[in-house]
């Protein structure tokens, strides 16, 4: 038994030779959601943001995570295709975007955006991380809509069949991402965030957090094809999340430490 995949045409409309589709929907519905939280955050008391720099501050976002998601992607998931055809990473109409490389592209802007207005890269780090969990739970329901990055096979009740994964039941987990990655993260960082914290803590307990979520996630998720899993144990996104969990720890613990000597 396994449940029907609902029927949502991936393209929402088209005229003559432009498509509207679900998931460039669900991006712009991310970068939405950034524009309007870094602006509710600019106007409390003391934030120490103009509207001007909240605006520069997401066009560099949104810089950061169109160019380091796709070349994320082709670097980490299509390396060989890349040295066989360097043309392949502008070939964006082929689809393939990296969260791991939007976040090393988001990561570089936020160190340019500071060096450019004399902030904190920690202090805007920060600022930024609370906005990317919506993103992320908005583009892995692009995901599930285009039947996309499915989970592997299993016999539990809530599994789908879907159209490009075969006949046989395989877990949702671009649902179980959106729900983990995208709905919990969000509210474990804004509960953070109620109270004054370190400097780059809030971004280390996202870094922690997403790895650590991704990581786990892996298990359900069917492995890339022509890259299977390594040693036959560990998968390509949970190679690159590993980073992302030592290095948030490392972070949230050297924040704390360094802010308990600087108040001694």
């Amino acid at each position: 038994m396994a449940l029907q995949f609902p029927e949502i045409d991936p393209i929402i409309f088209s005229i003559g030779p432009l498509s509207v589709r679900w998931y460039g929907v669900m991006y712009l519905i991310g970068f939405a959601f950034a524009m309007w939280w870094a602006n509710k955050e600019s106007e409390k008391p003391n934030s120490g943001w103009t509207k001007e720099q909240v605006s520069d501050l997401l066009f560099y976002g949104m810089l950061g995570v169109i160019l380091g998601g796709r070349i994320g992607y082709v670097l980490f998931y299509n390396f060989n295709k890349f040295l066989a055809d360097p043309v392949t990473l502008f070939k964006v109409w082929e689809g393939g975007m990296s969260f791991h490389g939007g976040a090393l592209g988001v990561i570089t802007a936020i160190f340019v955006f500071a060096w450019r207005t004399n902030k904190s890269p920690l202090a805007v780090g920060d600022f930024v991380v609370p906005m990317v969990p919506v993103g992320l739970l908005a583009g892995r329901i692009g995901n599930f809509i285009n039947g996309e990055l499915w989970g592997r096979t299993t016999d539990v009740p809530w599994a789908f069949v879907f159209p490009t994964g075969g006949d046989e039941p395989r877990h949702p987990s671009q649902l179980y991402e959106a729900f983990f990655e995208g709905f919990v993260l969000f509210l474990i960082l804004v509960w953070y965030r109620k109270h004054p914290r370190p400097a780059g803590s809030i971004a280390g307990l996202f870094l922690l957090g997403y790895g650590t979520f991704r990581f786990a996630i892996e298990y359900f998720r069917e492995p890339d094809a022509h890259i299977g899993l390594y040693a036959g144990v560990i998968s390509q996104g949970q190679i690159l999340s590993l980073p992302m969990v030592i290095g948030g720890l490392g972070l949230m613990i050297w924040s704390h430490r360094r802010d308990a000597v600087r108040t001694a």
